[in-house]
């Protein structure tokens, strides 16, 4: 696996593991990610390594950024800032982006899909990293795509395909 990426990592609030765990978890699930969409999807990378924000907080932080900036005032799972627009198999420039996910909300969701919190983690990184090369999921078209990638790419890590049923892969 070769280093794509440059994740700077902020634990800011909330009941997560040691900065040193979350750094070698993300590391190891967002290169898998980068190495899939270079190797698999020929995403183009520049020759130094994208620097990648990680940010790990709680609920009422990230419920002030969705008010702030997406006019929703709730929390949510993952919020994903590009530093730069892409489009899905541009070449990411010296900054790819923000990735922020709130413990809480993670926690009662992997409860709720009765799946491991480490697995649910794993898929929101997966999917806040896919918003950073472009993808999204605002039309079905998009959804297929986007989704069709996260099922592959978790597949490939060993997880189960987090929309059930649907075939996208």
């Amino acid at each position: 696996m070769s280093d794509r990426l440059d994740i700077q990592l902020s634990l800011e609030e909330g009941d997560w593991q040691t900065e040193e765990v979350l750094a070698a978890f993300a590391r190891r699930v967002l290169e898998h990610a980068a190495t899939h969409l270079a190797e698999k999807e020929r995403q183009p990378f520049s020759k130094q390594p994208v620097e990648v924000s990680l940010v790990f907080t709680n609920d009422a932080a990230i419920r002030e950024i969705n008010a702030e900036w997406r006019e929703q005032d709730k929390p949510t799972n993952v919020l994903s800032f590009p530093a730069f627009p892409l489009a899905p198999g541009g070449k990411p420039g010296p900054m790819l982006g923000d990735i922020i996910l709130a413990e809480e909300t993670l926690r009662r969701e992997a409860l709720d899909l009765g799946v491991a919190f480490e697995d649910h983690l794993t898929h929101l990184l997966v999917h806040g990293f896919l918003h950073l090369f472009g993808y999204d999921h605002m039309t079905e078209e998009e959804a297929a795509v986007m989704e069709g990638l996260e099922i592959r790419i978790l597949a490939e890590l060993g997880l189960e395909n987090p929309y059930g049923d649907d075939d996208r892969n």
